[in-house]
């Protein structure tokens, strides 16, 4: 589709065990904010990680911004937020600041030095997240929460304009986790960057996301939450009362 920020045609992934996703086909509007959610199991984290390259797409096709994935080569334009914080090592002794300083660093040829400008935009995205005080802590010394802000930071720096983030919120409790939500959902109207959340909290992403795709190795359904809300085929899954919770609309 002209001007989509993302689409797949007929996508599928396997592993050695089989098949995990099945001729997916959607696309991602320019502003759009997709929750994608599904059980587990459903291929939730397998789609996004082939739409960034990661996992490889056994047949079908991806594009991002209209090129063919194969060809894809302006990563600059998008922010990954991966699902394991196991993946940063709390003993690592890094600043907030040189953490979020990290997504600058990425796209700068040798020396890799950050300028005035850079140590600018840094304090910017800190002060925009409400993290400007943890400037200086040690990434070890954060809580789950903020640690979750400290590393979207260092996704948003580069200002992409697309954001795939990977069950971000898992260890977040429910409360921090609603807050991290309509944090996204404030970037994404603030800043006009499209947004892809994978999240396993179907019930609460309707109050924030603007389209939801259910996924179960194929999609079940893909669309807004208005739209989810009067699906009959969603009514057969969830049932009204849990549809109706779910949307968050009415």
């Amino acid at each position: 589709m002209p001007g989509a920020i993302v689409s797949t045609e007929l996508l599928s992934c396997s592993y050695r065990e089989g098949r995990v996703l099945e001729d997916v086909s959607f696309q991602v509007e320019r502003g759009d904010y997709v929750g994608i959610v599904g059980p587990n199991g459903s291929g939730k984290s397998t789609l996004v990680k082939a739409l960034l390259g990661l996992v490889t797409i056994s047949k079908g096709s991806a594009t991002l911004f209209g090129t063919p994935l194969s060809g894809f080569r302006d990563w600059q334009k998008v922010g990954y937020l991966p699902q394991s914080l196991h993946l940063v090592n709390p003993v690592f002794p890094a600043t907030v600041h040189e953490t979020v300083g990290l997504g600058l660093l990425s796209l700068k040829r040798f020396p890799k030095r950050l300028n005035r400008a850079d140590n600018e935009k840094i304090s910017n995205i800190l002060d925009e997240l409400g993290i400007s005080e943890l400037k200086y802590k040690l990434i070890g010394e954060l809580s789950g929460g903020q640690l979750q802000r400290v590393l979207l930071a260092r996704a948003i720096v580069n200002d992409p304009e697309l954001l795939v983030l990977d069950e971000p919120t898992a260890a977040l409790d429910p409360e921090t986790r609603g807050r991290f939500y309509a944090m996204i959902a404030d970037i994404n109207r603030s800043r006009g960057v499209t947004i892809l959340l994978v999240t396993h909290d179907s019930g609460a992403i309707g109050e924030h996301a603007s389209k939801m795709l259910y996924l179960d190795k194929k999609i079940l359904f893909y669309g807004s939450f208005d739209e989810f809300c009067c699906s009959p085929e969603m009514s057969s899954l969830f049932g009204e009362h849990s549809q109706h919770l779910m949307c968050h609309r009415h």
